[in-house]
Formats: structure tokens, C-alpha cells, sequence
């Protein structure tokens, strides 16, 4: 991996990263493709129409369906889904948390149950790492303890401890695998938790970025803490990562949170709300957000969102679009799933060219002012 930051205006940074498989710009927003697949979109779809430099897949679930040792009979995660471009998959940790009621972390590693068929499977570090070298993916996410907030000082202490020794375990095991030729053109980055303390997430972040990591991930945030809080927790927990490194906040967020946390200086961002709102029917906008299924969108000849260049506002009114829904349209999802992001990777590149010119403070007056109007 390469890494370069282009500019910095205030705290926001656009950053170059440049993978076997592409070039990413930053800020860049990460769709989210579990199982290889971002929901209701194909790969060409992906490539041309919203022109990602990387998605995001899942290492639960592939590992359960169809197995990572298939998708590595079959060529790796590129050959697989036919996506050219980078794939970043995530450790497990999340779904453990995530399915908390089918699984349970121990010492050593996290115990579980599928969600399909109530196998019992268990993830250490170095599993983790293999699955994710069968996956072939550019960027792996190593194990980690992530809790529920609020959570108590000794369960946070616990996961911090047990993060980082994770960590420890999971950097020297892959290193060793690229001394055998193994994953050597993937990346690893590693995972800061610590809740909304901040003596807790200063510790685990000097911790693990004084370890050889390609990157590194803020976890363990936008799950039950105020957006305060968040906001306050990553502010902290960057004066603390490199400066010469990605930094990826995981899992976050609304159109809000990501401008928030770029002017906080994060470069990564992945969630599932762009594509899953999408399916309920909320779609996002330069003004705000609509929810399609209102009764006041059933005569209304405009598109979603005037401002928006995408193919389904180019070609479709509100009318229709509430129309698709209603009548449960499989084509609705397809629609709105690709409004959605295309909302959200044009914010990220128009938050990308207002730090190039170092206007990124204006930048988000605006962007909050059309919400206001």
C-alpha cells in the first residue's frame, strides 16, 4: 500500500491510497457488500454508474456462506464478484457483537453460532487472518473485542487488554505469512477501541499505533453513545493515530456524522444506511432526507433530489418512485440503492475537493445551510 496526504484544511485531509487493485481518493465512503454483493446492485453498476474505488465485504459471513475456502478455489473475493477494484473486509468482531446473544468472547478468541444453522465456529486472531488471505481482500481488519455502550470501566478495560493482545498476536502472524509469500499485496489494519473514555482510548491507541500496522480503524462507536459523545471520541482518539497512516472510522454513519468526522481529520467511512434506508423507503438528499412512501409524493412529477446527477433522478419522478414502492417493485430497491450512493459518494468527493482548495470550513456551512433552508 501507498499512502500520500494531498491536503489538510483545518482538520479534514484528502489522502491518496493505492492499492494491487486501485486508487483510492479521500475522503472515501466505503458501500457496504457483505457478502459480496452491495444489495440490490451488480458490479457493473459499481464500476461505472457510482464509480467506487472500494467496497466492503464481510468475513462472518462469507466464512459461513459460501466459505472462504471456496471464493479462494475460485479465484479470491476480484475473480469472484468480478469487481476490479478494492475490497477492505471486515474481522467478525462487529457481528459478534452484533449476534451477542449466539456468541461469546473468551480469552483466546470469540465462540459462535451460526445465524443459519446453529453451527458452532470459533474466531482467534489468527483464524480471522486466514479466512481473510483466502478472501484475498486489499485491506484486512484484524479481531477485536468491541463492546455496547454504555458498558462499565472493567468490561471496557477488558476489551481494550484483550484488543490489543489480539493485535499483537494478529500483526506477528501475518507478517510471517508474507515472509512465506503469503498476502503479499494485502494490507492490515488494526482496531482502537476503549468506549467513550478517553484515558481508555488514549491508552489503546498508543498502544496499537506503536505496532507495525498498514492502518488504523476506530471501532467500537455509533453503537448506543449520544452523537456527541462519537464526535468528542474521535477528536480525542485522532491526536493519537499517525499522521502519515489511514484513519477509518468504522460503521458510521448518517450524511452528518461523516462531515462532522472528516473535519476531524477521518479519511474511511463505511455503513450500511445508505443502501438499507434505501429499501425502507428514506432516501437521502442535498436538502435533507424524503421518505418516498408518503402520500404527498403520489403526484409529484420532479426527481428526488434537483441537485443530484444520478441515474435515477435523471430518469425518474417522486411519483414513480412512490409508485414502486407501494406496489413492492423489486426495480424500487435497485433505484433507490443507487440514489442513495450516489448521494453519498458525491458528498465524499465534493468534501475531497473543498479541502484541495482549503475551504473545507465553508464547505460544511453549506452543506448544513441547504438543510436549514
Amino acid at each position: 500500500m501507498e499512502f500520500h496526504v494531498d491536503a489538510i484544511s483545518g482538520k479534514a485531509r484528502a489522502c491518496t491510497i493505492t492499492t494491487a487493485h486501485s486508487t483510492i481518493e479521500t475522503p472515501v465512503f466505503m458501500p457496504v457488500g457483505t457478502l459480496g454483493s452491495v444489495k440490490a446492485l451488480d458490479m457493473q453498476e459499481m464500476t461505472d454508474d457510482l464509480k467506487t474505488s472500494i467496497i466492503l465485504a464481510n468475513t462472518y459471513h462469507l466464512y459461513l456462506r459460501p466459505g472462504d475456502k471456496t471464493v479462494a478455489s475460485l479465484g479470491g473475493l476480484h475473480d469472484f464478484t468480478t469487481y476490479p477494484n478494492s475490497f477492505l473486509t471486515d474481522s467478525g468482531g462487529f457481528q459478534a457483537f452484533s449476534l451477542s446473544d449466539i456468541s461469546k468472547p473468551t480469552e483466546q478468541g470469540i465462540e459462535f453460532r451460526s445465524h443459519i444453522d446453529g453451527s458452532k465456529h470459533f474466531f482467534t486472531p489468527q483464524k480471522v487472518i486466514d479466512i481473510q488471505l483466502n478472501l484475498g481482500s486489499d485491506i484486512m481488519m484484524i479481531l477485536d473485542d468491541l463492546v455496547a455502550l454504555p458498558a462499565t470501566q472493567e468490561r471496557i478495560r477488558t476489551s481494550i487488554e484483550r484488543t490489543t493482545r489480539w493485535a499483537k498476536e494478529s500483526i506477528a502472524y501475518f507478517r510471517a505469512k508474507q515472509q512465506e509469500g503469503i498476502g503479499i499485496h494485502q494490507n492490515i489494519f488494526a482496531i482502537i477501541q476503549g468506549g467513550t473514555d478517553k484515558t481508555f482510548r488514549t491508552q489503546s491507541a498508543t498502544e496499537l499505533c506503536a505496532l507495525e500496522y498498514d492502518g488504523f480503524a476506530i471501532g467500537g462507536l455509533s453503537v448506543g453513545e449520544l452523537n456527541e459523545e462519537m464526535y468528542n471520541t474521535v477528536a480525542h482518539t485522532v491526536r493519537y493515530m499517525p499522521q502519515n497512516k489511514p484513519r477509518y472510522l468504522m460503521g458510521v454513519g448518517t450524511p452528518e456524522d461523516l462531515i462532522e468526522n472528516i473535519d476531524r481529520g477521518i479519511d474511511m467511512f463505511d455503513c450500511v444506511m445508505p443502501t438499507r434506508n434505501a429499501r425502507n423507503g428514506t432516501l437521502f438528499t442535498s436538502f435533507g432526507r424524503i421518505n418516498i412512501k408518503g402520500a404527498a409524493f403520489k403526484h409529484d412529477d420532479t426527481p428526488i433530489d434537483h441537485a443530484c446527477a444520478c441515474h435515477t433522478c435523471k430518469h425518474y419522478s417522486r411519483a414513480y418512485m412512490h409508485h414502486l414502492y407501494r406496489s413492492k417493485e423489486l426495480s424500487y430497491f435497485r433505484l433507490a440503492s443507487l440514489h442513495n450512493l450516489h448521494y453519498y459518494l458525491t458528498l465524499m468527493r465534493e468534501a475531497r475537493q473543498a479541502i484541495l482548495t482549503d475551504t473545507y470550513c465553508d464547505f460544511k456551512k453549506d452543506f448544513y445551510a441547504k438543510r436549514h433552508r
